[in-house]
């Protein structure tokens, strides 16, 4: 069984795969981005026109969920960030796992419900000051309530389960697509000798490489729902 090493620190306990995983992949996202955006030109150049195309893509992903177009310049740069970062906290998994006798060191972060209950509430809480900045505390309590004060009770519910929608759709691609791809390596491979090392190493590679498109899929849901929850927030219903 898989077993998370924790360590405490002025009073607080953190897991040590998911900090070590999430502070690799923002790295990796911050010296991509570097890298791209190096020696930005009028003429576009090659690393030039990937950095674009993927800013189009979050872009278009922002503009097609908020209504409110003052609102696709401000959550541009989160969403491109987020998805850069998803994508690689996705992935990450499936590449560099590390383990040291019964415990995980290294694995994808999104594979962990802590990671992206994280960032749910991350979205949530733009979505709150999003609102807020846009109706004012009062007009956005009562945008809430709705026109009916009574179904101020639902409105709660539906936020509890958007939260949590988000957070564990996430969590438990990842960790599938991870627990299936560790039954492959670790129980099928082994299980008869030479004859199921054989069988199991095309079925590892194409299962990794459905992996990876299931990590992109993912990613772009998660971002795009989180650009749904916020554009509510910003259009008085």
């Amino acid at each position: 069984m898989e077993k998370s090493f924790v360590f405490q620190f002025l009073g607080m306990k953190f897991e040590f795969a998911g900090l070590v995983g999430s502070t690799l992949c923002a790295l990796v996202v911050y010296f991509l981005c570097k890298w791209l955006a190096k020696k930005v030109e009028v003429r576009p150049n090659k690393r030039q026109n990937v950095l674009e195309m993927i800013l189009d893509f979050t872009n278009g992903i922002v503009k097609g969920n908020v209504e409110e177009s003052s609102m696709h310049k401000q959550l541009s740069l989160y969403a491109f960030t987020l998805f850069l970062f998803v994508w690689f906290m996705n992935q990450l998994g499936l590449f560099l796992e590390l383990k040291v006798g019964e415990y995980t060191l290294i694995k994808s972060p999104t594979a962990d419900p802590v990671t992206t209950m994280t960032l749910a509430m991350m979205t949530m809480l733009i979505a709150f000051t999003a609102g807020v900045n846009k109706f004012g505390f009062g007009g956005y309590l009562k945008n809430y309530a709705g026109e009916v004060i009574f179904l101020a009770p639902l409105n709660v519910i539906e936020e509890l389960t958007n939260f949590l929608t988000l957070a564990l759709r996430l969590y438990g691609n990842i960790f599938a697509g991870e627990v299936l791809l560790t039954l492959i390596g670790n129980s099928l491979a082994p299980s008869l000798g030479i004859t199921t090392w054989i069988l199991a190493a095309p079925l590892a590679i194409i299962w990794q490489g459905f992996s990876v498109f299931i990590g992109s899929i993912q990613a772009y849901v998660f971002v795009t729902l989180s650009m749904v929850y916020i554009g509510k927030k910003v259009v008085k219903e």
